[in-house]
């Protein structure tokens, strides 16, 4: 594809964050905003869920909040919002340019009316999937485990695909 390639934001530890800081890990990026009151809530909860449904290689994926509301969203609320899903979960901002710019590089709306799906990239940094917001966690674990290069085990407890 030949969007959704780059982006230069600060993360909520106010650390300068491109995509190279991630390759080697699965990225989930989904946009959205802290006092979003139902649509973003839902999606990170997913996000997390599916997490947590990959076990061992948790650590080998990397959730990206990106804040489409940096003027709300400081740092130190961003870090609030993204660690009360889980504790691996970096929040992303930039100024207003630099979120214009994200938003129109990954074509989703940015404010309020935001667009609201949840971009996958496999670990060599390529986008490979854009998932529905209101995909299942299992659903977003399994793409998740696939593209880990894992064949995806039906865990005790998880429902069947």
């Amino acid at each position: 594809m030949s969007w959704g390639r780059d982006f230069h934001l600060t993360g909520d530890d106010g650390k300068p964050r491109e995509p190279v800081d991630f390759r080697g890990k699965v990225v989930a990026v989904y946009f959205g905003y802290t006092h979003c009151p139902d649509v973003c809530p839902l999606a990170m909860a997913a996000l997390a869920q599916s997490v947590r449904f990959l076990g061992d290689d948790a650590g080998r994926v990397q959730v990206l909040f990106v804040t489409v509301d940096p003027r709300r969203d400081k740092p130190a609320v961003l870090a609030r919002y993204v660690r009360s899903f889980d504790q691996r979960f970096l929040g992303l901002y930039g100024d207003k340019a630099r979120t214009v710019a994200t938003a129109r590089e990954f074509k989703v709306l940015a404010g309020k009316d935001h667009s609201a799906p949840v971009f996958l990239f496999g670990r060599d940094g390529s986008l490979r999937l854009i998932a529905s917001p209101d995909v299942t966690p299992y659903s977003l674990a399994h793409d998740m485990h696939l593209l880990l290069g894992r064949s995806w085990p039906l865990a005790p407890g998880l429902p069947a695909s």
